[in-house]
Formats: structure tokens, sequence, C-alpha cells
């Protein structure tokens, strides 16, 4: 099963990794990358950068950033292989350990649809 993992934090609030917190993400990520359990991480640019399209009832609109209604952005992701959602919590977990005490971050981990399976089951 896939899963997963938006970062959510507050934006423009001036935070800034640390060496150390790179160096350590930076050891987690090729320790997950070996097991298999990440299959892709990234950071994502500021909402300033952003641009949001809606769809209201056939009706396009589209909002440039930033976004100033947000309190929190998703500013990373991850996506785990896991076979169950236990797993999954189990390495965000140990992403959020490696922030330590310098960062106020949170993670929501949601399972992906497979898509493959669900469209093999429509076409069916």
């Amino acid at each position: 099963m896939r899963f997963f993992s938006a970062v959510r934090v507050q934006e423009n609030n001036g935070q800034v990794p640390s060496e150390r917190l790179m160096a350590e993400m930076g050891k987690l990520i090729e320790e997950f990358m070996a097991k298999g359990v990440l299959l892709d991480t990234a950071g994502l640019r500021p909402t300033s950068e952003g641009v949001r399209l809606r769809n209201n009832h056939g009706k396009l609109s589209r909002t440039d950033g930033p976004f100033t209604e947000t309190r929190e952005v998703i500013g990373g992701y991850a996506i785990l292989k896991a076979d169950s959602m236990a797993e999954a919590l189990k390495l965000t977990e140990r992403f959020l350990e490696v922030h330590g005490d310098e960062w106020n971050v949170e993670c929501e981990v949601r399972q992906m649809e497979d898509m493959d399976a669900d469209c093999g089951k429509a076409a069916a």
C-alpha cells in the first residue's frame, strides 16, 4: 500500500532548517530509500509562488498566491510504501522525531487509492 504524508507547517515564520536537521534528514531519507519504504519526497515552494485553480459547477477561477487566509500550509510531502496504516504512522513518527524541538510541524497521513486496480474494475 502507498501512503501520502503531507507535512504541514506555518508559512512565513522565518523558520530555517538547521545544519543538524538537514544532515539528520539526509540520513533518514537515505535509510528509507534503501529499505524501499520512501517512494518520493520533496519540500514545496512558498504559497506566494503558487496558484489555486477551482471548478465551481463548470466555472473556472484562478487565485494567485500567497494564500493569506491559510494559517498552515503543506510545506512538503512523502509518499511511503507500507503494509498498514500503523507502519506508515511509525515511518512518519521517525520523520517528526528528526525535527527535535526546533520545529512545530505536523503530518497528515492518508492511504492512497490504487488507481490501476480501481480503473481496471471499472473497465471490467
